[in-house]
């Protein structure tokens, strides 16, 4: 599971690139996805590459997004009990288990598939340098989990 954030915003953007954006549901600046891994979404990441940053998540991260920023329709927050009742899941733990690990999804579960988050806490590095050059754009690997805990 590959979690992407959107860095910056939709100035001076081509257009492809927008729609490749709105495609990966990342319409404004710090909104969270969750995608499985294969071919087509590799290539989307890459040609969005200067205006996101992506990497793989764990199931940790995954119950904190979860718990802390997702919300229902209506924009009602996600509660153990809303689990128990109207899903096969017991806690947001084995929800989050369940999409990492087998690749369930979210948008099955009634959640909002875009989590909205917080920009970080002290800031991005660079939003127009690569992670590798020290900036915020990019692959990242495991390292998007510590974005992610500062930003919830």
């Amino acid at each position: 599971m590959i979690a992407a954030i959107r860095v910056r915003g939709r100035t001076g953007i081509k257009k492809d690139i927008a729609d490749t954006l709105d495609m990966l549901k990342l319409t404004r600046i710090n909104h969270a996805v969750l995608i499985e891994e294969n071919p087509s979404y590799q290539g989307m990441l890459q040609k969005a590459k200067d205006y996101i940053t992506w990497g793989e998540i764990d199931s940790e991260t995954v119950a904190k997004i979860i718990s802390k920023r997702g919300k229902l329709a209506g924009n009602i927050k996600v509660t153990e009990d809303y689990l128990k009742e109207n899903t096969d899941y017991s806690s947001v733990e084995e929800l989050s288990k369940a999409v990492v690990d087998s690749g369930a999804k979210l948008e099955d579960s009634g959640i909002k598939p875009v989590f909205r988050l917080h920009p970080p806490r002290k800031g991005y590095e660079d939003i127009k340098k690569t992670f590798v050059e020290s900036g915020s754009l990019g692959y990242r690997g495991d390292k998007i989990g510590d974005l992610i805990k500062k930003m919830i």
